[in-house]
């Protein structure tokens, strides 16, 4: 049974989950009373011994980074974020501008808070935007992006499609593995996740 808890002073509201279920984007809170948002979270089950999760994050207030391992089973205490649509805008220097699809309002966004992934963002592009407390702690980007070939090997006859992959660049300067009969100036779907080609485009 999951238990919230709201903290009359601050109004947060949090709950205590088990440790692998912690994912990418959630907020939790560490036993030195600090925010931290969720980086990456992995769980190992050995042959032998404990199952445990490894969780990759960074502290709301100052950035700060660290690493915690909990047993997989282990209690974890879990802030509530709000999950807003938002689009996006555009770059200014280590930020990016999205503004909020109901009411209009704009919010920046840090570099950290988007990583790698910010090279797939396009203008108008949906997004989904977690809150807390007016901040932006995590982004989720559509899952997949069409995208022109602008550079890669020439198409050699007789290749097939399941010889191996060549390198290539996309119209956003991204690089991608591409089967080699994908020739410069094809348009390809991508993966926003980890940049990985899916296929053709269809339009």
């Amino acid at each position: 049974m999951v238990r919230a808890r709201i903290d009359p002073l601050s109004g947060k509201c949090s709950v205590k989950v088990i440790a692998s279920s912690i994912r990418k984007g959630n907020i939790i809170e560490r036993d030195d009373g600090q925010l931290y948002v969720v980086l990456s979270a992995e769980s190992f089950h050995p042959g032998k011994g404990t199952p445990t999760t490894q969780i990759d994050m960074r502290r709301l207030s100052d950035g700060v980074k660290t690493t915690d391992r909990y047993k997989t089973t282990e209690q974890v205490e879990r802030a509530f974020v709000e999950d807003m649509d938002f689009s996006y805008l555009y770059e200014d220097g280590d930020a990016y501008t999205f503004m909020n699809d109901e009411n209009f309002e704009q919010v920046m966004v840090s570099k950290d808070t988007i990583g790698d992934q910010a090279v797939y963002l396009q203008e108008g592009m949906k997004c989904i935007l977690s809150m807390f407390n007016g901040q932006c702690v995590a982004i989720q980007l559509p899952a997949r992006v069409t995208l022109e070939i602008v550079e890669t090997e020439p198409v050699v006859k007789g290749q097939t499609a399941s010889s191996s992959y060549k390198p290539a660049k996309l119209s956003n300067g991204a690089r991608v593995m591409v089967p080699p009969h994908i020739a410069t100036g094809t348009r390809v779907v991508v993966q926003t996740e980890d940049g990985s080609y899916v296929e053709r485009a269809k339009d």
